[in-house]
This record gives structure tokens, C-alpha cells and sequence, in this order.
């Protein structure tokens, strides 16, 4: 809840995760995995936060200023471009659900205690997407960010009693986004299949196994020149507000598209069967350094020539990848 006029949040810290239980993704959750039990102080001490905050260095951080909005940025890792913006926004009241807000960004060259750059400001209509289960949603939006440094995005949230409400959200833009982004060859990582392991029980966290997720690693549905598309995500072990069920989105996908492109999904963690509810022990998979990956969950969408056409950081709603999965349908 709102309680002071600036707030700072550190990407992928115990804020993001404060009050959540470990079986937020609801039934993703595989009970020999995770236990229901198993709470937010049961993860500060299995060693969860210090393993996510390994996945970025630096890690970036954001700021928000508002009087009566809570914002969480979705999208940290931010680079110069054209790039998926998404942010939470809620009040007292729960999760605000306004159909579109306008989103404003503005570079600020001299700093936040200096104007920021008129001729460089821009905006953007956000669309709200609720996530499966009703619980969690996101405004996202495409917004361009042309150069590298400070920059907010703001917006004016329509109150109750007919007032707006200013929310403010501050954050750097690096030259070159961290993880794998738009535009960029996949990397042809050798993630395990069914074939390469034998048993589809290791390769997720999850209670929802689907064999047409690990059919082929992602090297070899590179050298097969259809469309590719790629989740990266733990599903027993998402405890974020911006973390959903993506790969039981990606199995639907897959009943949708799959005669024209290939599906893979990549557990965080090498070990699920380890883990049992001790994330101690947990082993992250060397190939989220190979997509520079620093948080909970990433879709990536290539195309047949193996080149990234869509980036989605954390949850990606299905309306957002039907509609990129169907330029690359109509594309390829």
C-alpha cells in the first residue's frame, strides 16, 4: 500500500517477493516439489533472493514516486530502442484495471533534479491484460527509448472521487539491454529434451508436464528453420506480482500453433527433483547466462532465420503472444 512519496525498489529483492507464497502460480505448482507450507520466510532462508539477484550484474534499480499508487516495474532490463514496457499499478483498493492508460516517458539528461529533455518526450497507450486466475495484471505497452540514461515513464490514474492521481516511475536505459533482445541471433543452447534425459520429470518444477515443451533443445529447433518460441521460467517457484503461468500458456500455444512453430520450455533450475522445497540446493542452469537472462521469467519469439523477433520479460499474457506469434505466421 502507498505509504511515502518515494519508494526504492531493487530488482528481483525480498520487496518483490515480501508476502508471497511460494505457490503463487497456483496450479503450476508440483506438491512433490514445493510444499503448500512453504512461505515467503521459508525462501528468505532457503537462499532463493541471493540466486535471482545473481542472475544481472549490476543489478538495475527504479524508483517510484506517487502519493496514492503502488507501481512495479515489469520490465527492468531496459535497452536502447524500441523496447516492452510493462508496469503494475494498484491502490488501496486492490489492482487497478482501467482498459488503457497513457503512459508519458521522458529522458532526463542532467540528472532528476534537472527538466527533463521536451523534445525527446513521447507516449504511449498501455494496455491492461489480467493474468489467468484473476489475481495479478499488467499495463504493457511498446515505448522507445533512443538514447541511454535516466528516464521515467508517468501516468495520471482517474480516482474514485473524480480526481487523477500522478504516478511516477524512475529508471536507467543502457546502451544494450542484458538479456538476448530484438533483432539478435537465439543462441543455440543445448537444453535438455526428453530424449537427451529420459524422464520429462526433470526437466520442470512444475506439476504441468507437456512432451511437446521438450521435444527438441533450442539448438536443434534452430537447425529445423520454423519459428521458435522459447519460455524461461520455474513454474513451482514463481513468487513475484509480475510472474504468472507461462508455461501451461505456452502448452495452449502449442495446441494453437503448433503445425508452424516449435515450443520450448527451459526449467531456471537443473535440479527439481533436489530441491524438495529446499531451494538450498537448488543448481540455476548455465543457459541463462548464455540469454543473459536476470530475472523469473522471459518469452523470446525467433523467427525461421533464428533471429529474435519478440522479447517479453516476465509474464506475458496470451493475447500479447497470439498477437506476435500471428505476424510471425503471416511473416514466415
Amino acid at each position: 500500500m502507498p505509504t511515502s512519496n518515494l519508494r526504492t525498489f531493487r530488482w528481483l529483492t525480498l520487496a518483490s517477493l515480501a508476502g508471497l507464497a511460494i505457490v503463487a502460480c497456483g496450479s503450476s505448482v508440483d506438491p512433490e516439489i514445493a510444499s503448500p507450507n512453504l512461505t515467503q520466510t521459508s525462501v528468505q532462508e532457503s537462499g532463493l533472493p541471493s540466486q535471482l539477484s545473481s542472475f544481472a550484474e549490476p543489478e538495475p534499480s527504479w524508483t517510484v514516486i506517487s502519493e496514492e499508487i503502488d507501481l512495479e516495474l515489469a520490465t527492468p532490463d531496459l535497452g536502447v530502442g524500441v523496447q516492452r514496457f510493462g508496469v503494475v499499478l494498484s491502490d488501496d483498493f486492490g489492482l487497478i484495471k482501467f482498459p488503457i492508460v497513457n503512459l508519458t516517458a521522458n529522458h532526463f539528461p542532467n540528472g532528476y533534479d534537472a527538466a527533463p529533455n521536451a523534445e525527446i518526450e513521447t507516449s504511449a497507450l498501455a494496455r491492461f491484460f489480467l493474468f489467468p486466475f484473476g489475481t495479478r495484471g499488467i499495463h504493457s505497452t511498446d515505448l522507445e527509448f533512443d538514447r541511454s540514461g535516466l528516464w521515467s515513464v508517468s501516468a495520471d490514474i482517474p480516482r474514485p472521487d473524480g480526481s487523477t492521481a500522478h504516478v511516477e516511475v524512475r529508471f536507467p536505459v543502457a546502451e544494450k539491454a542484458h538479456s538476448v533482445t530484438v533483432g539478435q541471433p537465439a543462441p543455440a543452447s543445448e537444453s535438455r529434451t526428453i530424449s537427451s534425459t529420459g524422464d520429462i520429470a526433470i526437466l520442470t518444477t512444475g506439476s504441468h508436464r507437456d512432451p511437446d515443451l521438450y521435444q527438441h533443445s533450442i539448438a536443434e529447433a534452430l537447425e529445423r528453420d520454423r519459428p521458435l518460441l522459447i519460455v524461461f521460467a520455474s513454474p513451482a517457484f514463481c513468487t513475484n506480482a509480475v510472474c504468472g503461468p507461462q508455461v501451461e500458456i505456452a502448452s495452449e500455444l502449442q495446441d494453437l500453433y503448433g503445425d508452424e512453430i516449435d515450443f520450448v520450455h527451459v526449467d531456471l533450475y537443473e535440479n527439481p527433483r533436489e530441491i524438495q522445497g529446499d531451494l538450498s540446493k537448488a543448481r540455476l542452469t548455465p543457459i541463462l547466462d548464455e540469454w543473459g537472462l536476470s530475472s523469473q521469467e522471459w518469452t523470446f519469439i525467433v523467427g525461421a532465420d533464428g533471429i529474435v523477433t519478440h522479447r517479453f520479460e516476465n509474464f506475458a499474457p496470451k493475447p500479447e503472444l497470439i498477437d506476435a506469434l500471428d505476424q510471425i505466421v503471416v511473416i514466415g
